[in-house]
């Protein structure tokens, strides 16, 4: 699971905000030919990045290269279940990453394009944005 090695807080802010808007970084195709990109914005999760990575790698049979985008650096806290209130933050339970609308998520090269287009369309499933499949050639597609 993807988590960041070393951190200056344990604890951060939720930082809402950083979610809305549009992402002018990371919003264009760098690396490879087909791209899944975020059309709404969000919170994923390390564990969603991995489910995708995962469902990429099986659909394309380990063929061709892949690229992560997003990192989860950011931690989220909650208490435990029937604790009352007060007492202090709760503790970090999972790592997320913000994703704006228009950022970039997957690339994959090295495949045909069917087969590109169903890997990430499977990884798309395991993501809890709505997300738009790109082509290096195309654009939109």
């Amino acid at each position: 699971m993807l988590s960041p090695r070393k951190i200056k807080h344990r604890k951060q802010m939720k930082r809402l905000r950083n979610i809305r808007g549009v992402d002018n970084r990371g919003c264009d195709l760098d690396f490879g030919d087909y791209g899944l990109r975020a059309v709404e914005g969000g919170w994923i999760t390390n564990r969603q990045i991995e489910a995708g990575r995962v469902a990429i790698a099986r659909q394309v049979k380990r063929a061709g290269k892949m690229w992560i985008r997003v990192f989860p650096d950011h931690p989220l806290t909650s208490k435990p279940a029937e604790v009352r209130m007060g007492k202090g933050k709760g503790s970090p339970e999972k790592w997320v990453a913000n994703v704006k609308t228009g950022r970039i998520m997957f690339e994959l090269t090295g495949v045909p394009e069917n087969l590109a287009r169903q890997a990430l369309q499977r990884a798309a499933a395991k993501m809890p944005v709505r997300t738009e499949i790109v082509i290096r050639s195309k654009g939109l597609l």
